[in-house]
Parts: structure tokens; C-alpha cells; sequence
């Protein structure tokens, strides 16, 4: 969120802040999907599922998964997790890598274009 939020507010050019934004998101979500199953997925989960419960947001987590899946958890990663934590989490629920780059990827061109447009009419 803050990407899209700061490049047009610093007088980026809106396309360039975009791709900015998702190449940056792309970026943190290739190498969670990629090394995340050698660097201990139960670990970092088992982690991140405390700190959420603590928070409450981990029922959050739960209420989109069982109602939207992949695809509701990916396109809210960027506004209610980060790229990383939404990663995470995703992939520890057992979803294919590929599915998860792809709705990820989406979701950073959907969030940047529309973050990016709000803050250009607001500046």
C-alpha cells in the first residue's frame, strides 16, 4: 500500500509507480513461494499464527479462506497482510505455487493501478 501511496506522492509518474509497486510486491512473493519450503514453513507459520491470534487477525485469515479461498486471501493480501505474511500463509494452506504467483500478481496490478489512481486524484 505504501508503494503506490509515496511514488505518486514523491511526483513519480503513475506508470512508473505501478510498475514499481508490483515488481516489488512480485519480487517478496517469488522468494517466499521459491525458498519458503527450505527455510521451515511449520516454523515461520506456527510463528505467524501467534502473533495473528494475538492480533485477532488470524480469524480474519480463517473467515476469507473458508469463504473465498486462494483467491480472496491473495487479492487482500496487500491491504489487510503484507506481500510476505500473505505468502506465508497461502502456501502453508497447501496452495500450489503457481496459483499463488498468479493471484498474486493480479492482485499487485489491481492494487498499485487503483492505489496509484486514488492518491494521484487526492494529491
Amino acid at each position: 500500500m505504501a508503494g503506490p501511496s509515496f511514488g505518486v506522492a514523491a511526483g513519480m509518474p503513475v506508470f512508473w509507480t505501478i510498475v514499481i509497486s508490483v515488481l516489488g510486491m512480485m519480487t517478496s512473493v517469488l522468494i517466499f513461494t521459491q525458498i519458503g519450503e527450505k527455510i521451515g514453513y511449520p516454523k515461520i507459520t506456527r510463528f505467524i499464527n501467534y502473533v495473528l491470534t494475538r492480533k485477532g487477525v488470524n480469524k480474519r485469515f480463517l473467515y476469507i479462506w473458508d469463504r473465498f479461498g486462494i483467491v480472496g486471501i491473495t487479492f487482500l493480501t496487500p491491504i489487510l497482510f503484507t506481500p510476505i505474511i500473505g505468502t506465508i500463509l497461502v502456501t502453508s494452506m497447501g496452495s500450489p505455487k503457481g496459483k499463488v504467483i498468479i493471484y498474486m500478481f493480479f492482485s499487485a496490478v489491481f492494487w498499485s493501478i487503483t492505489l496509484s489512481r486514488i492518491v494521484k486524484v487526492m494529491v
